[in-house]
């Protein structure tokens, strides 16, 4: 496929209505080799030549040069750019040089554990270095083997957490010897489940003093904006940062994809699922391998059907070259897709962003972003997986009728021209860093010396876990009580609830899926329809004790959206400014949302079907919030002339949550926000937009900071849109628990204009 003149088809097609809005063109770059000062072992040089993987790139030689000088390093290099070399040489020199010596691998997914363990036996063929992955899927029988003998572990974060260290008795020889800890997809590790696993980390290092070893740590990222900050942040020690890609492109187009106006006057766009879906099939038609990537697991599985029944009606056998692929699929589901997409049997997948990560799924000439992933660092991580060397690839990225996305798609300016963004975490927040400590006295009593791994907060967190009877002092030291159990059995990393609920079908009682708690009201409440491998399923019982769902498999014309309202409290002021003429506040909020019902969506037209309630109980938490103080001449202002003046402070609200992301590594569904005439706390109008997690991550924060520049986009998000009175391109939410209402967008854009003076 020629990706100029697949586009020009779409173009000359009687359905095109102008949805190309802009195409970047990435020319194709030249490699750029070089060699550690001192020579690669002359066997594992002989073994890459025969890969076709020598002379090295630049920065895979800048990174092992790095690695001997003894420095904890972290390579920010684009997709596909033979990052793994810039460890797997140091491991293996290191190996064949000091037989004792180990190096733990730590990926993200079980996915690309199983993946990297490929390449790397494949590197070290014929060199008597064992490998082997440890994690949940290991059967017991093998486990004491891979204590005993093994020199490179592969495992991740959670069967770290939870497996290894609790048992570091049982590593004890391999921690002696441990002189490596490779960190892979560092960029994933934001926001909640990096500030988690930047506590398993300083666990490990706290275990590996234990044991005498003091090992190097080498992390690969995607090109992030803050890489040595954010491997300082997630291991507590200081790094060299390789950034510069020495590695070769075959070019790409880069395409922005603007679903067509159906309805001017409310500003009503084509569903940006079946735009993605058209795309998809075409690529399809075309022979094309091609990812297609959604948000979220629904969407995951409303593209594949809707590419499928399109696919169907020309050619059966071409519906069933593609999948859908995500999280919550049994693993040999989803190693059988990604094994059908690598040898070519699938010809595409609409997958989540479990496929962005580095795993080999083969050549991809295509891939399509289905709505903004809400970063920079994201967007170009998923483009980045479709590009033979040599050959020029296609990307596009479909918006979504969202503030973000359309912004995006005015500016394409603010993708292509800015900086990619700073990932973002947070280690210390109380109520992610009390279990890992509690953990760690189960591991190993604390003491005096842990301060240099945890940071003087480690005091804060004993005093309250000896206050609620977890911690013991004896002397300078705290001991876990017998109380505590297994603690690292109820710590879930992956989000800020502690456990799963399980999906079970009720004809026949199978497990089908794993829902966090966090999300289960918003996904499994009675009557909602849950998709599973393209298959619906409908809710028909939820039960809160036993954590489960039940469903029944069904065939229905819709699909279901939660409908939910939330309060916020201030409970605390941290920080204050002045900006735009108003006082503008940093701080802790306790929030409590309510998920009220649900409302019934068409397929394919998405058009409202129906509202039903629900009678479900509120989730409460403490989070971090900005805030800030309405302009009093507008407040006068629409007293005076009857304006609406709750209904601007909304339509803000939603507009100013919508574009954060531009300015925090995050995605819209981390953040939310609330929009108040009178708020009980400060007695004025106010406008909040707070951390969606328990204790806050720094998304807020990071508003806070640049809250000038959020208005700024704010407004242009806002003015620029073609709507009449407010549409979901500028001012309406589809989380809104008001059902968007009242919203005004002309006093929101008076409201923006007085901020922005």
């Amino acid at each position: 496929m020629n990706p100029v003149d697949f586009l020009k088809s779409l173009q000359a097609s009687p359905a095109y209505k102008g949805q190309i809005v802009h195409v970047a063109h990435l020319p194709p770059r030249p490699p750029r080799h070089a060699q550690p000062s001192d020579s690669v072992n002359a066997h594992l040089q002989r073994r890459l030549e025969e890969m076709g993987r020598w002379p090295l790139y630049s920065h895979q030689a800048q990174a092992i040069e790095a690695v001997r000088r003894g420095e904890n390093v972290i390579v920010s290099t684009p997709a596909a750019s033979g990052k793994s070399l810039c460890y797997h040489l140091p491991v293996l020199e290191k190996a064949l040089s000091e037989r004792r010596s180990r190096a733990l691998y730590i990926y993200p997914t079980k996915a690309l554990t199983q993946d990297q363990l490929k390449g790397f036996q494949e590197l070290s063929r014929g060199f008597k270095v064992n490998a082997a992955i440890f994690d949940g899927d290991t059967p017991s029988s093998e486990r004491s083997a891979l204590r005993r003998g093994i020199h490179v572990l592969l495992t991740n974060p959670d069967m770290l957490h939870f497996g290894i260290l609790p048992n570091h008795q049982s590593w004890s020889a391999f921690f002696r010897g441990l002189r490596y800890v490779v960190v892979d997809e560092a960029h994933v590790y934001r926001g909640v489940f990096g500030s988690h696993v930047a506590n398993v980390l300083r666990r490990l290092r706290r275990v590996c003093r234990r044991y005498g070893a003091s090992p190097q740590f080498i992390l690969c990222s995607a090109t992030i904006g803050n890489a040595g900050e954010l491997a300082e942040r997630l291991t507590g020690l200081s790094f060299t940062v390789v950034d510069e890609d020495g590695s070769p492109s075959g070019g790409k187009r880069f395409a922005f994809w603007n679903p067509p106006v159906i309805d001017l006057r409310k500003g009503t766009r084509r569903s940006t699922n079946i735009e993605a879906s058209g795309l998809f099939t075409e690529l399809v038609k075309h022979r094309t391998r091609t990812i297609t990537f959604v948000k979220t697991r629904r969407m995951a599985e409303l593209v594949y059907k809707y590419s499928r029944d399109q696919l169907a009606t020309e050619d059966k056998d071409l519906a069933k070259q593609i999948s859908p692929y995500r999280a919550g699929y049994m693993p040999e589901e989803r190693r059988a897709i990604e094994k059908g997409l690598f040898t070519g049997e699938l010809l595409g997948v609409a997958a989540t962003n479990a496929l962005e990560l580095g795993i080999d799924v083969g050549q991809v000439d295509a891939t399509i972003i289905t709505g903004y992933p809400g970063t920079i660092a994201s967007t170009w991580q998923q483009a980045g997986r479709s590009g033979r060397r040599g050959k020029e690839s296609l990307s596009v990225l479909v918006a979504q009728d969202n503030p973000l996305d359309q912004y995006l798609m005015r500016h394409s300016e603010a993708f292509f021209g800015k900086p990619i963004e700073k990932a973002l975490v947070a280690p210390q927040n109380p109520h992610i860093m009390s279990p890992h400590i509690l953990c760690a006295a189960y591991e190993w009593p604390l003491d005096a010396s842990d301060e240099a791994i945890f940071g003087d907060s480690l005091w804060d967190r004993t005093r309250e876990l000896e206050g609620q009877g977890l911690l013991r002092r004896s002397g300078q030291r705290w001991f876990a009580t017998p109380s505590v159990g297994y603690p690292a059995e109820g710590l879930n990393l992956r989000s800020a609830s502690r456990q799963n609920y399980l999906v079970v079908e009720e004809a026949s009682g199978t497990v089908i899926e794993t829902v966090e708690e966090g999300a289960v009201f918003h996904q499994l409440y009675p009557g909602a329809v849950y998709l599973h491998l393209g298959e619906p399923y409908l809710i028909t019982r939820l039960d809160g004790k036993a954590r489960v769902a039940h469903a029944n498999r069904r065939e229905v014309p819709y699909y279901t959206q939660a409908k939910d309202i939330t309060d916020i409290r201030i409970t605390r002021q941290w920080e204050s400014k002045t900006a735009g003429g108003v006082g503008v506040y940093l701080g802790e909020v306790e929030v409590s949302n309510h998920v009220v019902g649900y409302k019934k969506k068409a397929q394919l037209s998405e058009e409202d079907l129906g509202d039903e309630p629900l009678d479900l109980p509120p989730s409460d938490f403490k989070t971090v919030a900005l805030w800030f103080d309405i302009p009093e001449s507008l407040v006068q202002r629409c007293a005076q002339n009857k304006l609406d003046l709750p209904g601007g402070l909304h339509a803000a609200e939603h507009a100013a949550i919508g574009l954060l992301p531009l300015f925090a590594m995050c995605d819209r569904n981390d953040i939310g926000g609330v929009s108040t005439a009178m708020h009980p706390d400060t007695g004025r109008p106010q406008i909040f937009i707070y951390d969606g997690h328990p204790g806050g991550i720094g998304m807020s924060e990071r508003g806070y900071h640049d809250v000038n520049e959020l208005w700024r986009a704010t407004l242009q998000a806002v003015s620029e849109c073609v709507c009449e009175g407010g549409c979901p391109s500028c001012i309406q939410s589809p989380k809104c628990g008001n059902n968007n209402k009242p919203l005004d967008k002309a006093v929101a854009v008076e409201l923006l204009e007085t901020l922005c003076g």
